[in-house]
């Protein structure tokens, strides 16, 4: 048996040194640890950082131009004079109620003599301004007949379509009132699930535009659609959907 192992004095010392080396040890590990200390930075971090740099300015050119006792009093006085202010009783046809007796009453009004909307007209160079503006209006009826008028799963196509190219008031009532039950487009038949909402909150030239649009693009060839069309037509709107018998063949 080695006598060194029962001397106290080197039990004692390598106790000791012991502890002194894992002092040290972390005593170098709370230097590194302090030196490369970092918040951690995520995408989502990184990409509000400008935003909040732009909101810090935004307030502070408030602040400098508006009081915020100005504001707080402003806030004070339009909430007094909402809640002193009576809601006027405004009736819009295209906000009707299906069933109410605004609903009942346009359903029962006698049909719109459309003669005049579809008098023939003479032809001319279509404005290149309209197909424009109806271009950027057919993005919303894209989504269902398709970018190309090549239709799609709950629309009928536009390319090709006789109903397109024919009688002018045909399309202004289903861009008013929308379009319900089966229609037959170029022999095939189409029934959309959920029918064709109604667009009348676009202006007439908006309408005019559209439909001038579709009639002029996907190689259909047809007069366009004015303004004055549409406006003539405009007691339409609150009216229940158009179904294919009521509008004129083709």
């Amino acid at each position: 048996m080695d006598p060194s192992r029962d001397n106290p004095i080197l039990r004692f010392t390598t106790f000791w040194w012991g502890i002194g080396t894992f002092l040290i040890f972390a005593l170098l590990l709370a230097v590194i640890w302090t030196f490369s200390k970092s918040e951690p930075t995520t995408l989502e971090d990184a990409a509000a950082k400008p935003r909040y740099e732009t909101r810090a300015k935004v307030d502070a050119a408030q602040a400098s131009n508006i009081p915020a006792e100005a504001l707080d009093a402003a806030i004070v006085s339009v909430g007094k004079k909402l809640s002193a202010s009576k809601p006027a009783a405004v009736e819009k046809p295209e906000q009707v109620v299906p069933g109410s007796p605004t609903a009942l009453k346009l359903a029962s009004a006698p049909a719109v003599n459309t003669a005049a909307v579809d008098a023939p007209v003479a032809d001319g160079p279509i404005d290149p301004a309209q197909m424009a503006l109806g271009k950027a209006q057919f993005l919303v009826c894209g989504a269902c007949h398709g970018q190309n008028g090549e239709g799609g799963p709950i629309a009928p196509p536009l390319a090709g379509s006789e109903w397109v190219t024919g009688p002018v008031s045909n399309l202004v009532r289903i861009q008013l009132r929308g379009l319900q039950g089966p229609i037959t487009v170029a022999g095939k038949e189409y029934n959309m699930p959920a029918g064709m909402a109604a667009l009348s909150y676009q202006t007439d030239e908006q309408i005019a535009g559209v439909l001038t649009y579709i009639r002029n693009s996907f190689g259909n060839k047809a007069s366009a659609v004015k303004p004055e069309q549409v406006a003539a037509l405009r007691s339409e709107v609150g009216k229940p959907p158009v179904t294919a018998a009521e509008l004129t063949k083709p």
